[in-house]
């Protein structure tokens, strides 16, 4: 009995030997793979982040120097002035023509009114004009040229305060809220805006409360980092008065002059919308009042701007216009009915593309360079 269970266990032994042995036999035979590479060790090197790569260079930006204000009004009238504006058209068919009868005043008004300056102002214009010149025609072109830009002068309103209210109060900076629907460049002219204040020695805080159009912030910040003036953001789709808010703290906290506050291109028939713009407006004077309320209009937009600008009115007390796209094909008399509809004056005009191409308006060179030819 001893001796069958021994021979059980050799042949169990023997067995597992075997089996063993032609394991390794395959195993050898398999071809390897490739041998994982060793990576060098570098403890003293730091571990890259997601803001600053390891290795990458830490460039220092070149900032530029904005152009001046007061050198920009020669590009202003060379913009304005000419037969592509309608204004300017129809205010020099009157220098140009051999004697005045009812089809050239005919004439005279509608081109007017297709520039957008509207009939009233159209029509007050014309009686002036009428008046001064029916006696003498335009026999002498530089007394008709002088009565002409006499009576255009009183339309556009030379006597209104047209400078930006960039002085805070108590230590605090000004805040200036610039508002208007989506599609007029709005976050560029701030940008801009932002230039012309640099330009006048002011230092400057962006708020990026425009939380809802894609990338928005970024090109916000962009065009701050070209000048050196900070940007302070928020999440995508956050809540854009806690980043006006932040904004203006900012503002406080570094002693900036100025604080401009970008919010969303909203659509001025969304209520919504425009409720928010309110109370963006009221988080804001928590900290310190809202000096300027620029509303930003497209010149080429005529009717559709003046319903914008009542709208907008409505929701916050508009300060100030700013006007982009007036360049030398712009329907020019929009500055005239605009101003009359809101009440308030245009502070500032955009000419063109370039990043210094925001003026601000002068009535006396806005009149000579519609009639200069």
């Amino acid at each position: 009995m001893d001796l069958i269970i021994w021979l059980i266990v050799g042949l169990i032994a023997f067995a597992g030997v075997i089996a063993g042995t032609i394991f390794l036999v395959r195993r050898q035979a398999l071809p390897r793979g490739p041998r994982r590479p060793v990576l060098p060790s570098a403890p003293d090197e730091p571990a890259p982040t997601v803001d600053e790569p390891a290795g990458a260079a830490v460039a220092t930006p070149t900032l530029e120097r904005p152009e001046a204000p007061t050198t920009r009004m020669a590009r202003l009238r060379r913009r304005l002035a000419g037969s592509n504006n309608p204004l300017a058209r129809g205010l020099l068919s009157i220098l140009s023509s051999d004697r005045l009868d009812a089809e050239v005043w005919d004439d005279f008004e509608a081109t007017l009114i297709t520039s957008d300056l509207g009939v009233g102002p159209t029509q007050e214009l014309t009686e002036a004009l009428r008046r001064e010149l029916v006696v003498d025609g335009v026999s002498d072109p530089a007394r008709a040229k002088a009565v002409l830009r006499r009576e255009l002068l009183s339309l556009v309103g030379p006597d209104l305060d047209r400078s930006l209210n960039v002085q805070g109060a108590d230590g605090k900076p000004a805040v200036i809220l610039v508002v208007g629907v989506n599609g007029t460049g709005k976050t560029t002219t701030i940008g801009k805006l932002s230039r012309v204040l640099v330009a006048e020695e002011k230092s400057v805080v962006l708020g990026a409360a425009d939380t809802f159009r894609a990338a928005a912030a970024e090109q916000l910040q962009t065009w701050g980092d070209r000048v050196g003036v900070p940007t302070v953001r928020g999440p995508e789709g956050g809540d854009p008065a806690a980043v006006a808010y932040q904004a203006v703290q900012r503002g406080i906290d570094d002693g900036a002059d100025v604080v401009i506050v970008d919010t969303a291109g909203r659509l001025h028939t969304k209520t919504g919308l425009m409720d928010e713009l309110g109370k963006i407006k009221r988080v804001i004077e928590k900290l310190a009042p809202v000096t300027e309320v620029l509303l930003l209009l497209d010149a080429t937009t005529g009717q559709n701007g003046l319903i914008q600008a009542r709208v907008f009115a409505e929701v916050v007390q508009i300060t100030g216009i700013v006007l982009s796209k007036l360049d030398g094909s712009a329907k020019g008399g929009i500055v005239v009915q605009v101003q009359r509809e809101l009440g308030v004056p245009v502070k500032l005009i955009g000419l063109g593309e370039g990043v210094d191409d925001l003026v601000p308006f002068e009535a006396e060179g806005f009149v000579d360079a519609l009639l200069s030819e």
